[in-house]
C-alpha cells in the first residue's frame, strides 16, 4: 500500500487533500511562505494522530502541524530545505472534553479556535483571558506552540500561565499525557513547560488543560495621547500603583499606526479629532472589575475620571477618550486590533516581535529611530504592541518611492540594525510569535552558546530522525 494510501486508511480519503485542494495550507498568512507538501491530512481524532506519526516514521517523512495558519514567523509551512513533508492541520481535533467548574478548568483539543473557547467560557460563566486579534481562526495548539502572549498577559499572564497540562503525540507515536489539571504538582521536570513554545518540534500538542477565571463584569477602554514615549511609561507606573489587578491591559500605538487603522477601517465610529491625533503616541488601557454592581460600577469609574483628570494635571497625558458603554469598549478596542489587518492591506514589511525592559524601552526607539534614518531614510515605522509587559511590534515598510521587493531584500540588513540594539539593550528578538523559519538564523546569533546547545541535544534525543517540524528553531 503506498504512503497515500495509507493515510487515506486512517483518516478517510477526504481528509487527504492534494493538487490544488491543498493550496490553502501550503502559504503562510503574511504571503511570506509557500511551499510544497506530499498532502494535507486532517485527523479527528488522537488515535488518528497516534497512526499517521508512526506512518511518517516508517516513510521518514516530516510532520508540520498546522492550527489555524495565522502565525506570523512561518512555522507551520514546511521548510523549502528540509526532506518532504506532510502537513497535519488539527482543526477537525476540536472539540471541548471537560469543563471543571470548582476546579476553575477546562480540557480542549488543540484545534478548538480561541474564540470558540472564550465563547464556551463565557457560557458556563467563565473567562478565558487569552486575546489575540487572530482569536477567530487561530487554534489553541497553535497558541501553545508559540506560547502566544496577546493583549491581556498584564494581569493574567501569556498562555504558558494559563496552563495546568498538555497531551503531546511524541516522534514515536506515544502519547505523553500530562493533563492533570492541578496548580501544584513538582513530580520532576516541569515537561509541559518543554513543550508550550516549542513550535511543533518535540511533538504533536494535541490537547491541554487551561485556567478559567471569573468574568469581569464591567470593563473600561480609555485611549490616551501622549506628547512622549517617556510619558508613557510614567503613566504606566502609576496606572499600575493607583489600580493595581484592576488594571488588564496596557497598549502603545504609534500615531502611525493609529492612522493607518483609521485609514483601513474608513469608517465615521471610528473618527477622531485631528488635534487628538496629533501626538505621536497613544495609550489604549483597560481597566476591569468582576463585582459589576452598581455601586462598585460608580465607584471604579469615579476613580478612573479623577485619575485621568490627575495625570492630565500633572502633564502626564493630555486628554482621555473613556469608553461610556459595551459599544463604545468594543470600538476603541477595535481600533487598536486592526492595526495588524491594515499593516496586511498597506502590504509586505520587515516584522520585529521584540521584548525589551521596560524602562529601556525610550532609549531603543530613540536610537532606531536615528540608526533607520541614516542607512534606510525614508522607511515607515508601525510600532504597536503590550507596553505593560514590554513587548514590541515594531514593523518596517517601504518608503514612498522603494518598491517593496527592494525593502524585502534589506531583510538582513534591517534585521541586524533592530536585534543587535534589542541584544545590546538585554531584550529579547522573539516575544509572542516565535522562531518559525523566519528567525533561525538569528536566533543562532542572539542566543546564548550554551542554551542553543542544550536545546540541540534536546531535540536530537526525543526526535533523533528530525520528523517533527524540522528547520524550524533550529537550523537542522
Amino acid at each position: 500500500m503506498s504512503f497515500l494510501n495509507s493515510l487515506a486508511s486512517i483518516v478517510g480519503s477526504d481528509y487527504v487533500l492534494t493538487g490544488e485542494n491543498a493550496l490553502p495550507f501550503l502559504s503562510d498568512w503574511r504571503g511570506r511562505y509557500t511551499a510544497n507538501a506530499i498532502a494535507i491530512v486532517r485527523p479527528s481524532s488522537v488515535e488518528s494522530i497516534v497512526h499517521i506519526v508512526q506512518l511518517c516514521k516508517q516513510y521518514n517523512i516530516a510532520i508540520v502541524p498546522q492550527g489555524g495558519n495565522t502565525g506570523l514567523c512561518g512555522g507551520s509551512i514546511p521548510n523549502s530545505n528540509s526532506k518532504d513533508s506532510i502537513i497535519l492541520s488539527s482543526t477537525r481535533l476540536n472539540k471541548i472534553r471537560e469543563i471543571d467548574l470548582s476546579n476553575n478548568s477546562i480540557v480542549v483539543e488543540a484545534g478548538c479556535t480561541l474564540q470558540k473557547l472564550q465563547d464556551i467560557s463565557l457560557a458556563n460563566n467563565r473567562y478565558f483571558p487569552l486575546s489575540l486579534a487572530s482569536e477567530g481562526t487561530c487554534t489553541i495548539g497553535g497558541n501553545l506552540a508559540t506560547n502566544a502572549g496577546g493583549t491581556q498577559v498584564l494581569r493574567y499572564g501569556n498562555i504558558r500561565e494559563l496552563t495546568l497540562g498538555i497531551e503531546v503525540v511524541g516522534p514515536d507515536g506515544d502519547i505523553v499525557d500530562l493533563l492533570r489539571a492541578l496548580r501544584k504538582d513538582n513530580t520532576g521536570y516541569s515537561l509541559k513547560d518543554l513543550y508550550i513554545g516549542s513550535e511543533g518540534t518535540l511533538g504533536i500538542i494535541t490537547a491541554a488543560t487551561l485556567k478559567l477565571f471569573p468574568i469581569c463584569n464591567k470593563k473600561w477602554a480609555i485611549l490616551v495621547p501622549l506628547s512622549s514615549i517617556e510619558n508613557a511609561i510614567t503613566l504606566l507606573m502609576e496606572t499600575r500603583c493607583f489600580f493595581d489587578s484592576s488594571l488588564t491591559a496596557f497598549e502603545l500605538i504609534s500615531q502611525f499606526s493609529l492612522k493607518l487603522s483609521l485609514d483601513f477601517l474608513n469608517d465615521k465610529r471610528y473618527r477622531l479629532d485631528s488635534n487628538f491625533i496629533d501626538h505621536p503616541w497613544f495609550i489604549l488601557l483597560e481597566i476591569s472589575v468582576i463585582d459589576g454592581i452598581r455601586e462598585v460600577d460608580d465607584f471604579m469609574s469615579n476613580r478612573i475620571n479623577f485619575f485621568m483628570e490627575k495625570c492630565i494635571d500633572l502633564g502626564y497625558i493630555d486628554d482621555a477618550i473613556i469608553s461610556s458603554d459595551n459599544l463604545h469598549f468594543a470600538s476603541l478596542w477595535h481600533l487598536r486590533e486592526s492595526i495588524p489587518l491594515a499593516e496586511k492591506n498597506f502590504g509586505k514589511g520587515i516584522k520585529h516581535d521584540i521584548s525589551l525592559p521596560i524602562s529601556l524601552i525610550p532609549i531603543f526607539l530613540s536610537d532606531m529611530k536615528k540608526s533607520l534614518d541614516v542607512y534606510f531614510n525614508g522607511v515607515r515605522i508601525v510600532v504597536f504592541g503590550h507596553l505593560g509587559d514590554g513587548n514590541l511590534h515594531y514593523n518596517v515598510f517601504r518608503s514612498i518611492n522603494q518598491s517593496e521587493e527592494n525593502l524585502l531584500s534589506l531583510q538582513c540588513q534591517i534585521y541586524d540594525l533592530v536585534h543587535s540594539k534589542v541584544y545590546e539593550l538585554g531584550g529579547s528578538i522573539s516575544a509572542e510569535h516565535g522562531i518559525g523559519q523566519l528567525k533561525v538564523n538569528e536566533l543562532q546569533k542572539y542566543k546564548n552558546a550554551n542554551a542553543l546547545g542544550i536545546m540541540l541535544r534536546l531535540k536530537k534525543s526525543i526526535d533523533p530522525d528530525n520528523i517533527m517540524n524540522p528547520g524550524k528553531i533550529l537550523d537542522i
